[in-house]
């Protein structure tokens, strides 16, 4: 099922993301639930829950009927977690 998904994701969601500055990356696919970090201009976006239901979701949902849904996975990295703490001290 991986493979399935990561093909949809090469040759249809990842060419749309890219007239946006943006990218997407599988996670995982588990229980007939597709797991994906967006990347770019797209990690950002206000609009990113329409891009993973308009795009992403109906894009392999077309391909492959049995994905029930796609879970967009929000990974702060430990550089911005650093960062945040550090601003919090100055503030005591």
């Amino acid at each position: 099922m991986k493979e399935k998904v990561l093909k949809v994701m090469e040759e249809i969601i990842r060419p749309q993301l890219a007239q946006h500055y943006g990218d997407i990356s599988l996670i995982d696919v588990k229980d007939k639930v597709v797991y994906v970090k967006l990347l770019g201009a797209c990690s950002g976006c206000p609009s990113a829950r329409f891009t993973i239901e308009d795009v992403v979701l109906a894009s392999i949902q077309n391909e492959i009927p049995s994905i029930e849904r796609v879970e967009l996975v929000q990974e702060v990295s430990s550089e911005l977690l650093d960062m945040a703490k550090k601003m919090l001290r100055k503030g005591e």
